[in-house]
């Protein structure tokens, strides 16, 4: 057997180091997976500031799956060294759907439909919201509302003012794609193979555009500048199941790249800089250019041969984390090789998240670890008891994470 790493490297490549953080399977799939320049103006300041500030999940709250518009799976606030079980909350069916945490309240989804309301401090429930099926995808909130897709193909707009129905959009196919939000516009993908863009305020349908497979992960958004000019453009980047890593217009829904990643693509994107990182079926990890569509390198296994399906996350630090079948990978942002390897006791569904010196991720025995950044190795651990498949949620020193058996937990300082 070759055991050499397979990396495929492009030339001219000067991207700082960074981490990135990705999950994949061990055992078989399940069938709900998809089938300044020097004397810059003052107005290209601001545009730069806004943008270091964008890479970064908003200090208290978790607005969306992965945290950001970038999809980074970064947390902007510190946990304790030993976070201790605050409380848990019961919802009525399973959790699949990764927390979204914003002024105190978490808003989570679980397959028998309920969206639940839950007081941060108490774990007390606040109010619910039934849709008509399953909610798989993690709800975003953004001025007031929250959005999210159900099992019907319904998206849904919930005021949290009057926890009512704001609006509906109804699509053909299932919709697991949790929402990105730009300006007045959100984004989402569905089961009927369209990526659509929609008013946020009153769910207009502005455009879609079809790709040739289910529309699993969450779009993620990437804002073009150039040197030459104060203006800057923001694209929607999707990956999806026909293999296609796309670039599109957020303003109008025109495509300008499209990469042949060579396997279909479950998980979202992560875009740091220029660059877009996520791991396909095939087995790979890959890095593109996202203003030349160039594959900048690739990442292999040496030995273990399993798809990666979770997104990728990202720090601004001196290596890349992966996470595969049973392992937690380190790999160099710049030229994808190895750092360090975490190796788990079951297989790895869960998103790994990123706050401070720590990976946290979940397992399907149900244990929720945390790992430190630099050597890889466990710091803490704590076993639920039933698989995790959701991803973990970090606001104001805490963290929080749903399981199959349905129970919410919640860890922080006490």
């Amino acid at each position: 057997m070759n055991t050499s790493i397979d990396i495929v490297k492009s030339e001219n490549i000067s991207t700082p180091l960074g981490r990135v953080f990705a999950g994949v399977f061990l055992h078989g799939l399940k069938p709900n997976l998809p089938k300044c320049k020097s004397n810059c103006s003052v107005k290209g300041f601001f545009i730069l500031i806004l943008l270091l500030c964008a890479t970064h999940a908003t200090f208290g709250n978790w607005t969306s799956f992965r945290g950001n518009p970038q999809l980074t799976g970064v947390a902007d606030t510190q946990l304790p060294d030993n976070p201790q079980l605050l409380w848990t909350f019961q919802a009525s069916d399973i959790i699949e759907s990764t927390a979204a945490v914003v002024d105190g309240t978490l808003y989570v989804g679980a397959l028998d439909g309920v969206l639940y309301a839950i007081d941060t401090q108490t774990g007390e429930k606040q109010w619910t919201y039934q849709a008509n099926t399953h909610i798989k995808a993690s709800p975003t909130i953004n001025d007031g509302v929250v959005y999210f897709g159900d099992g019907d193909g319904v998206f849904h707009a919930v005021d949290i003012s009057t926890h009512q129905m704001k609006w509906q959009f109804r699509t053909d196919g299932e919709i697991i794609s949790s929402a990105n939000i730009v300006g007045d516009r959100v984004l989402f993908g569905s089961y009927d193979g369209f990526l659509y863009c929609l008013n946020r305020e009153n769910g207009e349908h502005l455009w879609k555009l079809e790709t040739e497979g289910y529309v699993h992960g969450t779009p993620g958004v990437w804002t073009q500048t150039t040197g030459e000019s104060d203006d800057a453009e923001n694209y929607v980047v999707l990956t999806g199941c026909d293999s296609y890593l796309r670039v599109i217009s957020i303003a109008d829904g025109t495509q300008t790249q499209q990469v042949d990643l060579g396997a279909y693509v479950g998980a979202s994107p992560a875009i740091s800089r220029n660059r877009v990182y996520c791991g396909t079926y095939g087995t790979e990890i890959l890095a593109v250019a996202l203003d030349t569509g160039e594959i900048s390198w690739r990442y292999r296994h040496p030995k273990r041969q399993f798809p990666f399906f979770a997104p990728v996350a990202l720090t601004d630090n001196s290596a890349i984390i992966g996470v595969l079948d049973i392992m937690v990978n380190a790999l160099s942002l710049d030229t994808g090789e190895p750092l360090w390897t975490y190796t788990a006791k079951s297989s790895i569904e869960s998103s790994a998240v990123i706050t401070g010196t720590r990976v946290f991720v979940g397992t399907t025995r149900g244990v929720l670890i945390a790992l430190d950044l630099t050597t890889g190795e466990s710091v803490w651990e704590f076993a639920t008891g039933s698989s995790i498949v959701a991803s973990p949620s970090v606001s104001d020193g805490r963290i929080y994470i749903g399981t199959e058996d349905g129970i919410l937990y919640c860890f922080g300082e006490k």
